[in-house]
């Protein structure tokens, strides 16, 4: 196998026309240059340089070894900074917004995943709402941000800040066990007019949730017991009776004591997103929304494997 550290001497020899040039460059003697061309022209057989009484130059093997050995050393020199790159990836710093419900099962699958790979990676996790903390993706301090917005209440992310679909999830109306609701497939939202309701406190001005503004569409006003942002403490309250809600998909853990079925109604879905800032110079940002999109594909497919053994049976 051809040294590589010779095929460089050759390489510079070419570039600077004698072995006093090529010396210089490579800061060795000259004496030492000429021993290293001696060898390899020993390890190739054959000349690679043509000795005037005042000049020198290569042969046409000189040539076309020197063309071949400049490009075996800039793969080479890629490859090192390559590895280079992965190494400092590899030991990186990844900062993640995400809102409560994201955390449950959507980022815990990806972060799993993500940390297997990158053991190495440090993570700052920040929890809030995501028109509380998409200034962070704008202003650097957060690389990637997962957020949610409705149809019916639509969020629009700050300049310079993208967003990456990930999956959209339904609205579940979730009832105390025994509810009349809960053993019918799908309910009529006019139905549920005379009913009591635990909710989230929403956004926009006026500041409305969801459940506020699809009631509004359906021409009536709820009755609202209880306001929450914790899905838990929505979940709990129906359970205990105090009311029925609407809770989007990825909020549903294996909760006890309630039913959930399908309410008709205008764009009761949730959209998921992942947003970030285009240019963001982390290494480790393009792997993590990569994991993340996987998480929400394989959550889509259970969701859906589920949702066709409800309608089979």
């Amino acid at each position: 196998m051809l040294n590589t550290h010779r095929l460089h001497i050759l390489a510079e020899i070419d570039r600077s026309g004698s072995i006093a040039g090529a010396a210089r460059q490579l800061k060795l003697s000259p004496s030492a240059v000429s021993h290293q061309l001696s060898q390899l022209e020993k390890e190739v057989g054959v000349g690679l340089v043509e000795r005037g009484a005042q000049s020198l130059r290569l042969t046409a093997a000189g040539r076309r070894l020197s063309l071949r050995g400049q490009e075996v050393l800039a793969l080479l020199d890629a490859a090192e900074k390559d590895l280079r790159a992965q190494a400092r990836a590899d030991s990186g710093h990844l900062r993640i917004g995400f809102f409560a419900s994201a955390g449950y099962r959507l980022l815990p699958q990806a972060l799993s995943r993500f940390s297997a790979r990158y053991p190495a990676v440090e993570l700052d996790l920040v929890e809030g709402q995501p028109h509380e903390l998409a200034h962070s993706v704008q202003q650097g301090a957060i690389d990637a941000l997962i957020v949610f917005e409705y149809p019916l209440d639509p969020w629009t992310p700050p300049e310079g800040v993208q967003v990456r679909e990930l999956l959209h999830e339904p609205m579940h109306l979730v009832v105390p066990a025994g509810h009349p609701a809960g053993r019918r497939a799908q309910v009529r939202f006019p139905e549920l007019a005379g009913e009591q309701w635990i909710t989230s406190f929403g956004t926009g001005s006026p500041v409305l949730s969801i459940l506020e503004r699809a009631c509004a569409l359906e021409g009536f006003v709820p009755n609202i017991r209880c306001r929450s942002d914790h899905y838990e403490v929505i979940l709990g309250l129906v359970r205990a009776g105090m009311g029925i809600a609407l809770v989007p998909g990825l909020a549903m853990n294996d909760t006890p004591g309630v039913q959930t079925t399908r309410v008709s109604g205008p764009r009761l879905y949730r959209k998921v997103s992942v947003a970030s800032r285009p240019g963001n110079p982390n290494p480790m940002l393009g792997s993590f929304i990569a994991y993340l999109g996987s998480a929400a594909s394989n959550l889509l497919a259970v969701a859906n494997r589920r949702r066709v053994g409800d309608e089979g049976s």
